[in-house]
């Protein structure tokens, strides 16, 4: 049964990271960038929250709701005014100014709410009486599961599934997978390609939104560096699973939650870290691509 707790924690947490790297994978995927200050679009998300909740005492799905609001427009104005102007520059000049979009929202969220650690409040609990529940049990108590990791676990397959659908359904998801094959051949075509890159980041910040809320819920501290590493993991599944495809962002997150739970386990919390990027190298290594990547030969 411990083991069987460990895998669900791991699902758990890779469900979190799986909804990170679809931020990720989608920019990258379409706009052939990096986007570094995803993470702490994360951690705008969950302070809105927060605050929504805990000082203006709003419901708690009007108070995500807001957060996904809020990151949506945020995700839209970054796009506009740090990345828009570098369409046509290197990939060295975009990934300085994601790192300095980064330490700009740090930065900001430190002068705004201070460095003082924030407890989140569980949002998914079930009143019983004067007491609430916080999970359940089952096989006589040896097996205990949280209501926010099914929540995580259930969000997670119903917004990979949505966007599964979204991109192969819809008109503006046929021209996000235009832009991404070609953005010339997609403009010669009708297609607005900055229209579709925005959408792209409203809809990856409007995820990070909810992936704020579901990490802070799970590991319940708020503080202005809470989306930098859970970021850097998550691209890190991307990267795993292939960047660029959804799948390859549901299995490589997934994968990496799991490694990383039993890795901190059964090896050590102080080399969990090390393990799971000794475990991304090995897979590059013998796919370039990542899992569900694929290789893209280009003709000179």
């Amino acid at each position: 049964m411990t083991f069987l707790s460990y895998l669900i924690n791991g699902l758990s947490l890779g469900s979190i990271y799986a909804i990170i790297a679809l931020g990720y994978t989608m920019v990258y995927g379409i706009a052939k960038m990096l986007n570094f200050a995803h993470g702490d679009v994360i951690m705008v998300g969950a302070y809105i929250c927060f605050y929504a909740v805990s000082a203006y005492q709003l419901p708690p799905p009007v108070g995500i709701l807001l957060a996904m609001v809020v990151c949506t427009v945020l995700g839209m104005v970054i796009e506009r005014l740090a990345y828009k102007p570098l369409r046509q520059a290197t990939s060295l000049a975009v990934l300085i100014t994601a790192i300095g979009v980064s330490y700009f929202l740090q930065n900001s969220a430190l002068l705004l709410w201070s460095s003082t650690t924030k407890i989140f409040p569980n949002f998914f609990v079930i009143p019983r009486g004067a007491e609430t529940s916080t999970g359940f049990s089952l096989f006589d108590g040896q097996l205990n599961i949280s209501y926010v990791t099914v929540v995580t676990v259930l969000a997670c397959l119903v917004i990979m599934l949505a966007l599964t659908w979204f991109t192969g359904n819809t008109r503006m998801g046929k021209a996000m997978r235009a832009c991404s094959e070609d953005k010339g051949a997609a403009q010669l075509m009708g297609i607005n390609v900055d229209t579709t890159i925005s959408v792209t980041f409203a809809i990856g910040s409007a995820l990070a939104a909810i992936a704020g809320v579901l990490l802070c819920s799970a590991y319940p501290t708020l503080s202005p560096t809470t989306g930098s590493m859970p970021g850097i993991k998550a691209f890190t599944a991307a990267v795993f699973g292939g960047i660029g495809s959804i799948p390859g962002a549901l299995l490589g997150g997934l994968l990496l939650g799991v490694i990383e739970i039993l890795a901190g386990a059964y090896i050590g919390t102080q080399l969990q870290n090390a393990v799971v990027f000794a475990v991304l190298i090995v897979v590059l290594l013998v796919k370039p691509a990542g899992l569900l990547g694929r290789q893209i030969r280009e003709k000179v």
